[in-house]
């Protein structure tokens, strides 16, 4: 029977009519026609054609294993990988027709275009292998693929940091808490804050990868294949740096899908944090930065507005990071050993996040590199907001008051300081001894912006020299 039925496809937001008159893989053991609602609902094809490649390299894999154990022949492996090969070229030039080809999942698909080629020999090639053991391995080799393709543009966005940092190492601005101002900063200081978090991003996606990095072919469908396979060859073949150890955990293991969904949720957390920095930074409000026009918007109405979407964008897309996270974790927390159909949901939400993180990295590298520091005003701003208070507090433990004491001393001159509609710093000697007579004419020198700044010369702080010590050490 013929069966027709509608796919929106979820990347391309394409809609494809597809027939499939192709007998399932698993047809035998049925005698009834399947419902062609319950094809729609059950094929994967829609989304898996991205493991369009791993399938055909883990399929080369597996005709040498099966070789050497002589279920088929060297002339038969040859023929078969020759033909896998072919199928490679002529499918990866045109991606579209694995997506309107109406097969049941992307396993299928190559299964029926090699038999076509080959034909019978083209079903011997499955012989000790299940879709379970199979999907796994494609699976972890589209995380290893695109994990690499991540860490490369998380080092891109890291060298994007540290050369801002390196810009704008001695522009002054207020540093933050609770966003009022609290004390000076550098803007280089400022960048290197997220340098921590992109490398600590690295290494968890490191670790991830690394734990991923097991190869779970020839586990069959859930407690081994039934042929002698070498799987250490194998795994080696495929360029895994070990096979697995257990074949119930090997084809019901999804924690490398929770493991990159988690690293990326992390990831794009700071991000949306660097967004919000820097969406608040380019506001009339604050007037910090300016941002490049290629990564701006105008507004359909008031022809004035200069709108910062791409950091907006960033900061929208971190949820649907987060949510495709608690998908798998919930798809996964009560699923019994070993493979139950659930985890085919494992695939939508993880190219989604892959793809929402790329493009974030991505586009976070193009608005570093064309960011201005407005440095005038970023100065004007950290001279307000009575920044040097503490500097006058440490100046009255100096001249051996306790420093409790000297706090409560310098918000009464705070308090003084705004009723009077001045900043401490020209506030006359005579004023500021009316609260301790210990301050003297040498206390202006440590209430000045530079003074904050150089005071602030120990390992991670914002003294210059520590911003450029920690600039040369991350470019080296």
């Amino acid at each position: 029977m013929t069966y027709s039925y509608i796919i929106k496809h979820p990347v391309l937001k394409t809609v494809f009519k597809t027939e499939d008159t192709d007998m399932a893989l698993w047809g035998g053991r049925f005698q009834g026609e399947t419902s062609a609602l319950f094809k729609l609902f059950n094929d994967s094809l829609p989304v898996d054609y991205r493991l369009f490649e791993q399938d055909v390299v883990g399929s080369i894999a597996w005709a040498d294993a099966i070789a050497s154990v002589g279920i088929i022949t060297a002339k038969e492996c040859t023929d078969l990988k020759a033909a896998l090969n072919e199928l490679l070229v002529e499918v990866g030039n045109d991606p579209q027709a694995i997506i309107s080809n109406g097969a049941e999942d992307i396993h299928s698909f190559v299964e029926q275009k090699l038999i076509a080629k080959v034909g019978d020999l083209g079903k011997k090639l499955h012989t000790g292998r299940s879709r379970n053991d199979q999907v796994a391995t494609d699976l972890k080799l589209w995380c290893k693929k695109e994990g690499a393709a991540l860490l490369a543009r998380l080092g891109t966005l890291h060298a994007e940091l540290i050369a801002l940092a390196e810009r704008e190492v001695d522009a002054v601005m207020p540093g933050y808490t609770h966003l009022q101002r609290a004390q000076p900063v550098t803007f280089g200081h400022w960048a290197l804050a997220y340098v921590e978090m992109y490398e600590r991003d690295i290494s968890r996606l490191q670790d991830a990868l690394n734990r991923a990095d097991s190869c779970p072919l020839g586990s069959g469908a859930l407690a081994g294949t039934a042929y002698p396979i070498d799987r250490h060859a194998l795994a080696a073949a495929l360029n895994f740096a070990r096979p697995t150890l257990n074949s119930l955990d090997s084809v019901s293991d999804r924690d490398h899908v929770v493991e990159l969904c988690s690293a990326a949720s992390i990831s794009m957390m700071h991000l949306s944090r660097m967004a919000e920095d820097l969406i608040f930074f380019n506001s009339g409000e604050a007037n910090f930065i300016s941002l490049a026009d290629e990564v701006t918007s105008g507004s359909s109405l008031m022809p004035q507005k200069k709108n910062p979407d791409a950091l907006e964008l960033i900061r929208g897309k971190t949820g649907r990071v987060y949510g495709s996270l608690m998908g798998i974790l919930t798809t996964m927390k009560a699923l019994p050993l070993a493979y139950n159909k659930d985890m085919q949901e494992d695939k939508e939400g993880l190219f989604d996040v892959v793809d929402s993180w790329a493009i974030c990295l991505d586009m976070a590298a193009l608005v570093l590199s064309g960011l201005k520091v407005n440095r005038p005003q970023a100065l004007v701003a950290a001279q307000q907001g009575y920044a040097n208070a503490t500097e006058l507090a440490d100046y009255l433990v100096a001249k051996g008051m306790p420093f409790r004491e000297a706090h409560h001393v310098v918000g009464e001159v705070v308090v003084f300081a705004i009723g009077e509609q001045k900043p401490i710093e020209d506030l006359s000697v005579a004023e500021l001894q009316k609260f301790a007579n210990v301050i003297s004419d040498d206390v202006y020198p440590n209430l000045t912006i530079e003074a904050c700044l150089e005071k602030r010369d120990v390992l991670g702080g914002t003294a210059i020299n520590q911003v450029q010590a920690v600039i040369a050490a991350k470019k080296a």
